[in-house]
């Protein structure tokens, strides 16, 4: 018996002695990042990039597997259910985490339960356009028009409960007028309708409209983000157009499955951290579209997630938005 609670003893020893050291050599084989939306979006370009600086960094393969479905619940629900190891990641929009909880009430996935927040990745500000045929060159001149003709003007978005959709909702309720939506599959065939006149307005991010915007095929009126942006310094933001406070945008983050040890969490959120300060790096993949690092500790990302899925949870109780 003392020779068995010898070996035993020596055992727990190397095992606790082991422990740390396997989070200090994270990672021992190829990370896997899911995207789920297909390839060539914002959230696309993001994730490849931070998988090319993590294999750099790592010294092991970071590939992106794309599984796109609508709202993404696929992707979602394969990441949520994957081991919690660190060699499955998810990297996807705001609305996965903050929107679909109060607009889907049979998700196979908790948005918030089943995945550990790692860091925000980047946040694309919206710009509000509108085809230069509408008589409006400020906020305050559409805010008029959307009074004095209550859903004359229609709106495209990229889908019931997108940012295209919620942000112009506020708009409404923080202003009194009123438009009317038209939904689409995406951001592109809006963007389309709305450069050929057969939809009046839009909110979206203001990378997908550099070439429009600067050819005069579409008409800027304000940006949703905190100050001005260098790109565009004379266009004002909604927050000193009249709403005070108010930011529109999309932001991206990278999360784990639940369960995932805090050792590797912390050395994903520092290692990605250092890769979009690089100032290199954020010329070559955030400058060209609009596009601002928010990278951060994951307690930081997580109170960023809590405070959006509040507001936004407001906003879709008092529209009585649901999707089943």
């Amino acid at each position: 018996m003392p020779a068995m609670r010898l070996v035993l003893a020596m055992l727990l020893i190397a095992g606790l002695g082991t422990a740390p050291a396997s989070a200090d050599n994270y990672p021992t084989k190829p990370i896997r990042i899911v995207v789920p939306t297909s390839p060539g979006g914002i959230t696309d370009t993001l994730a490849r990039a931070l998988a090319q600086g993590l294999t750099e960094a790592f010294g092991q393969s970071v590939i992106v597997e794309n599984k796109p479905s609508g709202a993404g619940h696929i992707g979602m629900d394969f990441v949520a259910k994957s081991p919690p190891d660190g060699y499955t990641l998810l990297v996807n929009a705001d609305a996965a985490f903050v929107v679909n909880p109060h607009l889907y009430s049979k998700l196979t996935y908790d948005s918030i339960g089943d995945f550990v927040p790692i860091t925000g990745l980047g946040i694309s500000p919206q710009a509000l356009v509108v085809n230069p045929s509408v008589p409006a060159n400020t906020f305050s001149e559409l805010i008029a028009l959307g009074k004095s003709k209550p859903g004359a003007l229609n709106y495209g978005t990229f889908g019931i409960g997108t940012s295209g959709h919620l942000n112009i909702m506020y708009i409404e309720g923080e202003t009194g007028a009123k438009f009317t939506p038209v939904h689409y599959r995406g951001a592109a065939p809006a963007i389309t309708d709305l450069l050929g006149g057969h939809i009046q307005m839009m909110i979206v991010a203001i990378g997908l409209l550099r070439q429009n915007i600067e050819a005069g095929k579409l008409k800027p009126l304000a940006i949703g983000s905190r100050e001005r942006v260098p790109q565009y310094p004379n266009l004002p933001t909604l927050s000193e157009s009249g709403l005070p406070g108010f930011e529109a945008g999309s932001w991206y983050g990278l999360a784990a499955p639940k369960g995932t040890p805090p050792e590797i969490v912390e050395k994903l959120s520092a290692e990605t951290q250092k890769i979009f300060a690089d100032p290199a790096f954020r010329d070559r993949y955030l400058a060209p579209a609009v596009t601002f690092s928010i990278a951060s500790p994951p307690a930081q990302f997580a109170a960023r997630v809590q405070r959006d899925l509040a507001k936004w949870g407001k906003v879709i109780k008092a529209a009585g938005l649901k999707v089943d």
